[in-house]
């Protein structure tokens, strides 16, 4: 029954009905465009706007901070050779320092080397030449006691053979 009238109700339209609220949607659609639809679509762009500037800041903000990032590590990189170039001319310093240093040593010990031989050469020859003149005034004090004694002839003899055998000895040794 209710499926009869409601295609009853359709089969009847009502035009003037139709037309006023046609009208009227005209209307309130020329109204909401007026007052509301442009307001809107302004406030949508300018939201858009900002989105889009607030991203490009971003990327920007990003691309300065990788930049940063970049920088430092770079810094951070030649600070490290930096560190080893130090590290490197202080080593090398220290093994020019070590080799003077060594170079001193030994040419110190080469002078005193050289100097303590010619001390032991000197007081060597201090000492011979002091056995010399010992035995030189040995022989002086020896002569002028056997000068002073009155020789008897067997001590003459004796004093002859002695020479004799001595000049011998000599002549036979060289």
């Amino acid at each position: 029954m209710n499926s009869t009238y409601l295609l009853g109700a359709a089969e009847q339209i009502a035009w003037g009905d139709f037309l006023f609220y046609l009208i009227l949607f005209v209307i309130l659609m020329a109204l909401v465009g007026h007052f509301a639809w442009n307001p809107i679509q302004n406030m949508l762009q300018k939201r858009a706007d900002k989105i889009s500037n607030d991203l490009d800041s971003a990327e920007g903000a990003r691309l300065k901070a990788e930049k940063l990032a970049q920088q430092r590590e770079d810094a951070l990189k030649d600070s490290h050779n930096e560190a080893n170039q130090i590290v490197t001319r202080a080593k090398d310093n220290a093994e020019q320092q070590r080799s003077v240093i060594v170079q001193k040593a030994n040419d110190d010990v080469t002078s005193l080397k050289a100097n303590a031989q010619k001390d032991i050469t000197r007081q060597k020859q201090e000492a011979l030449d002091g056995v010399r003149n010992d035995v030189a005034e040995l022989s002086i004090e020896i002569a002028s006691k056997i000068i002073e004694k009155e020789l008897s002839v067997d001590d003459q003899k004796d004093l002859i053979d002695k020479y004799i055998e001595g000049l011998g000895k000599q002549n036979g040794a060289q």
